[in-house]
């Protein structure tokens, strides 16, 4: 026996249900942008990898992509992040776009990471931009759409929080306290890691840029001060914003979140299950100069991405999910033999045409075994249309989780069925 081909390291299968449960998710993603207002946008899966070394940073295009060069010899990436493909698309169309832009999208991205838990090669990935607004109002809304989805799905404050802060706020205090313009950058890198080094190895790398141990000191004492936003007016109105928009609950101010990607540059969040069990959920932040990079006129704007593997696994922990037969399809019409095979095609044709979810079988068998076959996958409603329900008429109705049967008229079937699958 020939060995077995496995799939690429990093990526995953979705069987029916897994596939069940992502579609949930995307219907709950759908709902959660819509109800903002935002509209559904995609782009290419591959990319000249320029535009990622235009936007993104060093470390993205070097580390974390998967660039090839194709048959013409031009370097390509499959997608890594979709900003800089935003930045593209609206830089191309600047002149004929009307701003502020709401715009969402999910779908798949590729990083060559170490897979390990919340962490895969393959992702799918929700994207949430407002483009065209320098306001803190465009900041509080983007931050109440991911919040507004953790409700739509279940997740309460105790669970899932939003970590906010700002990157002219970090900006204003490392000045203050002597770190130099060249050093503010991978002082931001560092603090964007700091819960990711061991303590005296992020120490000693905050001394190789030449600061002080005064400095350091002060560094340690501003990551530890949580009323730090206070000293920040749009933190301020960012805060008030929230509260009026209802979500104050869901977020909190944290001066460790920087966010290591090189185009924010103002407001800049998070989102952590509260266990701290997982990595960050979420991430986002305000950008200033979003197409200018790519040709464009600048542009500001605020964004933020999450990808299915956390989330999942954070809506697993809490018994968030949809049960195992959502999604299934919740009907199944029986043939009952030969003579009765036009009629059972029929009924299916006619319940479909209303809207319902309709299974028949692939070939006759006894009707018991289709019977079996139908419970085992997670149908709801069995209809058996024999050669006397044929001649009255009529229809058998089995739900097969109660096991309750009724006899309903043919004409009323897709009524019935409507009605009772609402209630039970």
């Amino acid at each position: 026996m020939s060995q077995m081909i496995r799939s690429v390291k990093g990526t995953r299968d979705f069987y029916p249900e897994e596939m069940a449960s992502r579609q949930w998710l995307i219907d709950s993603l759908r709902l959660t942008s819509q109800s903002f207002g935002f509209q559904a946008y995609d782009g290419p899966c591959l990319e000249a990898v320029d535009l990622y070394a235009a936007k993104s940073g060093e470390e993205l295009v070097k580390e974390q992509a998967f660039v090839f060069p194709d048959r013409g010899g031009e370097l390509i990436t499959l997608r890594p992040e979709l900003t800089p493909t935003l930045a593209r698309m609206v830089a191309q169309k600047q002149n004929e776009l009307v701003f502020p832009l709401r715009w969402w999208s999910f779908g798949p991205f590729w990083r060559y990471e170490r897979p390990q838990k919340g962490r895969t090669r393959e992702f799918f990935q929700w994207n949430v931009d407002l483009i065209g607004s320098d306001s803190v109002l465009a900041d509080a809304e983007l931050i109440a759409v991911a919040a507004s989805f953790f409700r739509q799905v279940g997740l309460n404050p105790d669970q899932v929080q939003i970590l906010v802060n700002d990157r002219r706020l970090m900006d204003a205090v490392m000045q203050s306290i002597g770190v130099q313009p060249d050093q503010k950058a991978e002082m931001l890198h560092l603090m964007d890691r700091l819960d990711k080094l061991p303590a005296e190895v992020w120490d000693e790398k905050v001394r190789a840029l030449g600061l002080s141990p005064m400095q350091l000191s002060e560094i340690h004492a501003i990551l530890s001060d949580n009323n730090l936003w206070e000293r920040s007016n749009d933190l301020r109105a960012l805060f008030e914003a929230l509260e009026g928009l209802g979500v104050q609950d869901f977020v909190r101010f944290s001066p460790k979140i920087i966010r290591g990607l090189d185009y924010y540059t103002g407001t800049v969040f998070e989102a952590h299950e509260t266990s701290g069990e997982f990595r960050a959920v979420l991430g986002g932040g305000h950008y200033a100069n979003l197409v200018s990079d790519v040709g464009g006129r600048p542009l500001p704007g605020v964004g933020f991405a999450m990808g299915d593997v956390v989330i999942m696994l954070v809506l697993q922990k809490y018994g968030l999910l949809p049960q195992s037969d959502w999604g299934n399809p919740r009907i199944f019409v029986s043939v009952f033999d030969e003579s009765t095979l036009a009629a059972s095609l029929g009924l299916a044709n006619e319940l479909r045409q209303a809207g319902l979810e309709v299974l028949i079988p692939a070939e006759i068998e006894k009707l018991a075994k289709q019977l079996k076959f139908a419970d085992r996958i997670g149908v709801r409603m069995a209809i058996v249309l024999g050669p006397d329900e044929i001649s009255q008429g009529r229809v058998t109705i089995k739900d097969l989780k109660s096991g309750v049967q009724d006899s309903v008229s043919r004409g009323a079937t897709a009524t019935w069925l409507k009605a009772h699958l609402a209630e039970r």
